[in-house]
C-alpha cells in the first residue's frame, strides 16, 4: 500500500440536497482495515469476506468511525455486490467530509 496517497488527495463525492453520496473501491479480505486515495478514488481495505453482507457493514463501521457519525448516518446506495459502491452520508457537507477524513488518524 506504499502507493496510496494520503487523504488530502481529491476524490469523487456528489453533494445532494441533505446528503453526500461517496464513491468508493472496496477490498474484502485485507490483512488491515484502512482508508486512503488510490489514482484519485477512495478505497477501503476491509478484513470482512463478502459474504451476507459482512464486508458492506463493515464498510459502514470504518466509514461511520472515521467520520464520527452513527452508522444509521451512512446508507449503501448502489453497488452491494460490487466492489465499486456508492455511500449516501446524511448530516454533512462535502467540505466537512473531506475535512473529517483528513485529519482523522488511521
Amino acid at each position: 500500500m506504499d502507493t496510496c496517497a494520503p487523504l488530502t488527495a481529491s476524490f469523487a463525492l456528489r453533494e445532494e440536497p441533505g446528503r453526500v453520496i461517496l464513491a468508493i473501491a472496496v477490498t474484502p479480505r485485507a490483512r488491515r482495515e484502512a482508508l486512503s486515495v488510490v489514482a484519485g478514488e477512495l478505497h477501503a481495505w476491509l478484513r470482512a469476506a463478502p459474504v451476507d453482507g459482512a464486508a458492506n457493514a463493515a464498510l459502514i463501521a470504518l466509514l461511520a468511525k472515521r467520520l464520527n457519525l452513527p452508522r444509521r448516518d451512512l446508507t449503501l446506495v448502489r453497488g452491494a455486490t460490487a466492489r465499486k459502491k456508492q455511500i449516501a452520508v446524511v448530516g454533512l457537507t462535502d467540505a466537512t467530509l473531506r475535512l473529517r477524513l483528513r485529519l482523522d488518524p488511521a
